[in-house]
């Protein structure tokens, strides 16, 4: 039974006691899910994080790795090159005391990463729950869209998971609509595809991260921290949705990055989107051809095939008001 005093996406974790938390696209995408992570901790849930990784995971040690395509990432991890948003989380972690090690999976194709789930999950005793998070909203591009963002990442983990059947709750949440913009993201085709989800009773809601709770407080001092650890190379996504939790709004800086676009910075950033992920898997129109990819670069080509066969794409439309 869902209530409208608690979001359904939570009603739906009520009972899970051992959550993992996992971004989908790379990058900092694990970011996106530490205030959820907090709350569900909050809750009485073992909480674990972990991440599509964009870092030189390869450079790791032999002692990092816990099986093939998961690595373990502490504070004390060593890598070569200065980007790699896992250790950097996991220092921020234990600077206020939370258990401080970050989960990593290289960038693969569906097999390999379907199967370094499995072993975290079996590392990990099981969970009752994976959640999705994306910094963006282009995981729920179904695939005729006139632009579809950076699907490889997203897709390749939406796949993956999707096929972890043991698990009894699979959901996906998103932080930072309008972010995808800059790589061709129309919003109004999301809450097209927003309002097909909750026809299939597959939307979970959509809640605020408000400034002055606690997990708003401690999701600005990481990526505070996460901004501070990568001065060359900080989070537009992040940096965005940051500013948003802060109130800010419009064309507003925080990085050299984006010195040649225009932000639009607003309270609908700050916003989650959360679906249901096996009915968001069956939406997906190309999501099948990624079974069998051994490599991200396949991924990559099985969408472009699968584009080049459309007979028309979605046209995008402008919010009318």
């Amino acid at each position: 039974m869902f209530s409208l005093r608690e979001p359904l996406f939570f009603t739906r974790l009520r009972e899970a006691r051992r959550v993992l938390v996992a971004g989908a696209g790379g990058g900092f995408d694990v970011y996106a899910g530490l205030p959820l992570a907090f709350a569900l901790r909050s809750a009485g849930a073992e909480v674990h994080l972990a991440n599509l990784s964009f870092s030189d995971l390869y450079g790791l040690s032999l002692d990092a790795w816990l099986e093939e395509d998961v690595a373990a990432v502490r504070p004390d991890t060593p890598l070569r090159g200065d980007y790699f948003p896992e250790r950097a989380l996991a220092r921020w972690l234990g600077e206020q005391g939370l258990p401080d090690t970050v989960y990593a999976f290289p960038r693969t194709g569906v097999e390999p990463l379907r199967a370094a789930y499995r072993a975290l999950l079996d590392h990990l005793g099981g969970v009752d729950a994976v959640v999705l998070v994306d910094g963006g909203t282009d995981i729920l591009m179904r695939g005729d869209e006139h632009g579809l963002g950076t699907p490889e990442e997203d897709m390749a983990s939406l796949a993956a998971v999707a096929g972890l059947d043991e698990v009894p709750h699979r959901l996906v949440a998103c932080l930072g609509f309008g972010v995808d913009a800059y790589h061709g993201v129309n919003h109004s085709l999301f809450l097209e595809n927003l309002a097909a989800l909750d026809r299939e009773g597959a939307y979970l809601g959509a809640f605020s991260l408000p400034r002055e709770s606690r997990e708003g407080a401690l999701y600005l001092d990481a990526v505070a921290h996460a901004q501070q650890s990568h001065e060359s190379y900080p989070s537009i996504v992040h940096g965005s949705v940051a500013a948003a939790v802060r109130g800010d709004f419009g064309d507003v800086r925080f990085t050299e990055r984006t010195r040649d676009s225009e932000l639009f910075v607003n309270p609908l950033m700050a916003m989650y989107f959360c679906v249901d992920l096996p009915a968001l898997a069956r939406a997906n129109l190309y999501l099948d051809r990624l079974a069998g990819t051994m490599l991200m670069r396949q991924i990559s080509s099985a969408i472009a095939g699968f584009r080049e066969e459309l007979p028309r794409q979605r046209a995008p439309r402008a919010f009318p008001h």
